[in-house]
């Protein structure tokens, strides 16, 4: 029920309060054309609120409905003897009616808010970390392959020989086929995999939920279909190929088994489980994208058979699902057609196929949230397909989830002055800190550069500024030399960047691109980047007449007015990811 609807009620309540006669009627008419319309309500709902949290929106439920009549009756019993209840009695039972849970109708949602509260109990704990890596899942697997009710089948081989598994469980008619990481740097879903397993496994009070499903589908599942870009943490395979642009050549064995095992289970769903940039907005919102959903297109004109029917009612489900958890952070992927790519394919192929892609959002570097979003919406997809609940949604629904945008950018500093020569610009400037891998790409430390400058009105950042009044300038290397990293431990460092020092020389500078300390660390026949133009390291100051009030190391942005006490001084230092090491 919408927030006019509750208003509604309201004065009509309250003019029940005062004895008027016509808010009996009004209220009584209101409430008996109000059950009818329960049913369509969730159709006619507004879908995307932006910002709204899934608790604000309140609607009655049919038992509130019900104790709303047995209201009326009393009021109207009480009036004609001629008591009226208090302000705060009336108010108080009206709030009891009308706050009534408001999916307590709905079991859909009461299975998910089950799982989400639950999700502990079955998470894979050895998989924490994106970086994850062959030799982390294979002892997974083979444990799985123990359980009594898990087929483990060794489908073939990487180009490098590194076995490639499919894991199948339940006895239903209907075959749904997963695959993780095709792309070996796209690991969300595989850890999501994991703990769906652990669910599926476990002996709880879900196992009426469990027997539903394993009894009216047929899980396929292939857990890192490159395992070889993985241990590169690379998108392409070994021998760089890109296979998700792979399906009509089939060049790669890993594209070569994936189209087998499309071909020999008939798959009636599949589930293209990937990871996108973390710098795409859900619609133009400054919302990221969590989840992107796609119904691939199977040819140019992008028509809707019933195959792809079917993949846009289970995605326009899923979307309803995860509105209460990331309101506002889900989106659909362009559908433009390519030839090449599996989705379309395995789509034009027959097999409903649904594309994830996992996305960015600020607070979760290792996307173990958005694992958890990925263990949500495939659990509610599996109890969906098994009740062919997504018959109920429609292409009208999926085709109202907001679109893609790639409108984020890590920093963005609003009505920057940035003098050049003679003359000053009133403008804004965006910075993107990036990945470098390290150790065999199990690490990794952030490099920041300016990524834009101009009006970026229509971008948004995960950090914003204001930096109206302030003036652009280049971070300065400090002078003096320091002979080891050792020294460097009674620098006070807030004092430099007071300064407009962004990096310190050292003699003997130690291994490696990167430092932990917040200032870089220039070798003695380094230099420091300077200067702001697109692609150049960010390495910035921002004053205000001469006080410096932001200094930006690396990309990462360090605001003086917060280094006003000890404390404040190590939060400020403590936003500083890295440092780079300048030979």
């Amino acid at each position: 029920m919408d927030y006019y609807n509750n208003a509604f009620f309201s004065i009509c309540c309250y003019n029940l309060h005062l004895g008027t006669e016509r808010s009996f009627d009004i209220f009584s008419q209101r409430m008996a054309s109000f059950l009818p319309a329960l049913a369509g309500e969730r159709r006619a709902r507004q879908r995307h609120e932006s910002g709204m949290a899934p608790g604000d929106r309140i609607r009655m439920t049919p038992n509130a409905f019900c104790i709303c009549h047995i209201f009326i009756r009393l009021m109207k019993t009480l009036r004609y003897f001629g008591y009226h209840l208090s302000t705060l009695t009336l108010s108080t039972l009206f709030l009891l009616t009308m706050t009534s849970e408001s999916c307590a109708d709905d079991p859909s949602a009461s299975f998910a808010r089950q799982l989400y509260k639950s999700y502990d109990d079955y998470r894979e704990p050895a998989l924490d970390e994106r970086r994850l890596k062959y030799h982390d899942i294979v002892p997974l697997i083979e444990k799985l392959g123990e359980h009594p009710h898990i087929q483990l089948i060794r489908e073939g081989k990487s180009t490098e020989g590194r076995d490639i598994f499919r894991l199948i469980m339940g006895t239903g008619d209907t075959q749904v086929l997963l695959w993780s990481q095709m792309h070996g740097n796209e690991p969300t879903a595989t850890m999501a995999l994991f703990d769906v397993f652990h669910f599926l496994t476990t002996d709880d009070e879900f196992n009426d939920i469990r027997d539903e499903i394993l009894s009216n589908i047929t899980i396929h599942a292939v857990p890192m279909l490159n395992p070889d870009g993985t241990e590169r943490y690379q998108r392409r395979t070994a021998f760089g190929i890109d296979m998700n642009r792979d399906a009509l050549q089939l060049q790669a064995p890993e594209s070569r088994l994936l189209k087998r095992l499309r071909d020999e289970t008939d798959a009636d769903f599949g589930f293209n489980l990937h990871d996108q940039s973390i710098r795409y907005s859900a619609g133009d919102t400054p919302k990221s994208t969590i989840i992107a959903f796609l119904a691939p297109a199977f040819n140019e004109e992008r028509s809707i058979n019933p195959v792809r029917e079917r993949s846009m009612q289970l995605i326009a489900q899923l979307d309803k699902m995860l509105q209460e958890f990331i309101p506002g952070h889900v989106a659909t992927y362009s559908d433009a057609f390519e030839p090449r790519a599996f989705g379309d394919n395995i789509q034009k192929w027959g097999t409903s196929t649904i594309l994830v892609e996992s996305g960015g959002l600020k607070g979760d570097p290792e996307k173990q949230y958005i694992r958890k979003m990925n263990y949500l919406l495939l659990m509610e997809s599996f109890r969906s397909i098994a009740r062919e609940e997504y018959a109920g949604y429609t292409i009208e629904e999926y085709e109202a989830i907001p679109p893609n945008r790639f409108r984020l950018h890590s920093v963005i500093f609003r009505n920057l002055t940035v003098p050049f020569k003679e003359h000053e610009f009133q403008l804004d400037l965006a910075v993107n800190r990036t990945e470098v891998n390290t150790n065999g790409a199990t690490g990794f430390y952030k490099r920041g550069t300016v990524s834009e400058l101009g009006d970026l009105s229509t971008f948004n950042g995960f950090e914003e500024f204001d930096a109206t009044g302030l003036r652009l300038d280049s971070g300065m290397v400090y002078p003096d030399v320091f002979a080891t990293v050792n020294e460097l431990e009674a620098v006070d460092v807030i004092s430099l960047m007071r300064a407009g020092y962004t990096a310190v020389r050292v003699e003997e500078p130690s291994e490696g691109r990167y430092t932990n300390f917040p200032l870089n660390i220039v070798g003695p026949n380094g230099r420091q980047p300077s200067g702001f133009k697109m692609g150049r390291h960010a390495n910035l100051v921002l004053r205000r007449s001469e006080e410096v009030a932001y200094v930006v190391v690396n990309g990462f942005v360090v605001d003086m007015a917060d280094a006003a006490d000890a404390a404040g001084k190590a939060d400020a230092l403590a936003n500083i990811g890295n440092a780079l090491i300048y030979r």
